[in-house]
């Protein structure tokens, strides 16, 4: 059995394993535990509260016990890191909309400033849109598939055959050239 052995001596891989296979969340348990101060410490950067950043942590823990049942990781510290990442980005979006909301109820050109604001958005999701696809078709895919898809450095290598410095390399590339766009088309 697994926890018969000092579990700090098996690979995030083994552990990943070992919980998909039986569904004890004791090799679970140990392995976030190893990157319990990254959770933290990422969701404290985002939401910029020792309390919500402490809550996101249990919640993001609970999620994983769910997700990793069906999702195939590779390497389980850069997924956990997007995976916080993203469940801080909808929290705090999440915040928005309700901050939104009390707002509209009590200021009456709320609806108003928000109007004015949304065509500037669309224009600004468009020019986005029409800056990808002006990318090269290399900088394009890996760009699309890094902040669209969520996909890690090493997905991306598998899925294009591109080797590890050339889409990391796509990706900088593309992002500059987005940025170098983007203030063309302001």
């Amino acid at each position: 059995m697994l926890f018969q052995k000092d579990a700090s001596v098996f690979t995030d891989l083994e552990l990943l394993a070992h919980y998909r296979k039986s569904g004890d969340l004791r090799p679970l348990t140990t392995l976030f535990s190893r990157y319990a101060s990254l959770v933290y410490g990422v969701a404290l950067k985002y939401l910029k509260d020792r309390d919500d950043a402490k809550d996101a942590v249990m919640q993001i823990f609970e999620k994983l016990a769910l997700s990793l049942k069906d999702h195939d990781v590779v390497n389980f510290k850069s997924w956990l890191y997007v995976t916080t990442r993203n469940h801080c980005l909808m929290q705090l979006r999440s915040q928005k909309s309700k901050l939104t909301e009390f707002r509209t109820d009590f200021m009456e050109n709320a609806l108003i400033l928000h109007l004015e604001e949304e065509p500037e958005m669309e224009q600004n999701l468009v020019k986005l849109e029409k800056c990808v696809s002006e990318l090269d078709g290399e900088q394009k895919q890996c760009v699309t598939l890094f902040f669209l898809r969520e996909k890690c450095y090493k997905e991306i290598t598998e899925l294009t055959g591109f080797d590890l410095g050339k889409v990391k390399s796509y990706i900088q590339n593309g992002k500059r050239n987005l940025k170098i766009c983007m203030e063309k088309n302001a």
